[in-house]
């Protein structure tokens, strides 16, 4: 259809994009915890996120270190010990972040 609307937030919309990378449930809680307290174990995380199953938990790390936005650090020591923390991406996002939650504070009561 020639006269079909076409959304302009449609795939390979800059909007979409970072919406798809931070939604969900949990992404905002993990990025939130990761910035504030710096590298995080796992099980630190998990406890802090009260109500998430491993398996979210899992997904969420892996969907944000796939958009780079959290990074995943191994060391090789026994037991082998995992930490998550922020990269400079998510903490570029600081100051936008701080301006959404002004604006929801004004505008979503």
């Amino acid at each position: 259809m020639a006269n079909e609307h076409v959304c302009p937030c449609t795939a390979g919309c800059p909007l979409q994009n970072v919406m798809n990378a931070l939604g969900g449930k949990w992404k905002m809680s993990i990025l939130c915890s990761v910035l504030n307290d710096g590298p995080v174990r796992y099980n630190d995380l998990k406890r802090k996120m009260e109500g998430i199953s491993n398996t979210m938990l899992s997904k969420s790390l892996k969907e944000l270190e796939e958009d780079g936005l959290v990074e995943r650090n191994e060391y090789l020591e026994i037991p082998v010990r995992v930490e998550y923390e922020a990269t400079d991406k998510t903490r570029s996002l600081t100051p936008i972040l701080s301006e959404l939650a002004v604006w929801s504070g004004e505008n979503m009561n």
